[in-house]
């Protein structure tokens, strides 16, 4: 099984983000007078967009508030902490690199385009990385498969020889959509909440990034 076309989720897959996302939100809550909520309750609603996680953390922390004007006020705040405490996980950047050399490399999140950008760029993984496209543009979120189809069909290589990667349901769900293999990570932080369903349908599973290495020519 070998492939020549990887697209990487962000989030949970290539970057531990967990403490600046949740101080993130925390900060948004806290411009409404609502009390912080704990790391891993905001990680929890991590994956389907920003928008979506600013109206679970005004929910959870029964703040009322306008959803359009607390994700500004989200997307602010995280601008302001993109790579305070957000690393690549470990063999990251070395599997990336080796990957590039023999494959095409692209990113797909539900990001939006400019921090993630941002993100790979301060991170040094933005030249292994061949094209990158973040939730909030023209081809919409995850799980629906218009990005994944765009970068399949930027990259010029066959859906046979691609594979999507990521930590979270909606990365394999978004995969069975585009009718391409899905990998999930089972070190990222979504994948304790990725139900049995959807870890059948991932056609591999990998303790460690670095496993990829062995499914390029």
């Amino acid at each position: 099984m070998f492939y020549r076309h990887f697209v990487f989720d962000l989030d949970g897959t290539l970057i531990d983000s967990r403490q600046d996302l949740a101080d993130a939100a925390n900060a948004m809550l806290a411009t409404y007078g609502a009390a912080p909520l704990p790391v891993p309750a905001v990680v929890a609603m991590v994956g389907e967009g920003a928008r979506t996680l600013v109206i679970r953390a005004l929910a959870r922390a029964e703040a009322t508030a306008d959803p359009d004007e607390a994700l500004a006020r989200f997307l602010d705040a995280y601008a302001q902490r993109l790579t305070v405490t957000t690393v690549p996980y470990e063999g990251v950047r070395e599997t990336l690199a080796h990957l590039h050399r023999h494959a095409r490399i692209s990113v797909l999140t539900n990001k939006p385009q400019a921090p993630t950008d941002a993100i790979l760029a301060a991170l040094g993984l933005a030249p292994f990385v061949d094209a990158a496209i973040g939730g909030d543009g023209p081809h919409g979120r995850k799980p629906a498969p218009d990005a994944l189809l765009a970068l399949l069909a930027q990259s010029g290589v066959p859906a046979a020889d691609t594979v999507m990667v990521g930590d979270s349901w909606v990365d394999v769900a978004t995969a069975t959509a585009a009718g391409i293999d899905a990998c999930l990570v089972a070190y990222g932080f979504g994948y304790p909440a990725v139900d049995d369903a959807h870890r059948r349908r991932a056609r591999v599973t990998v303790a460690t990034v670095d496993e990829l290495q062995r499914f390029v020519a």
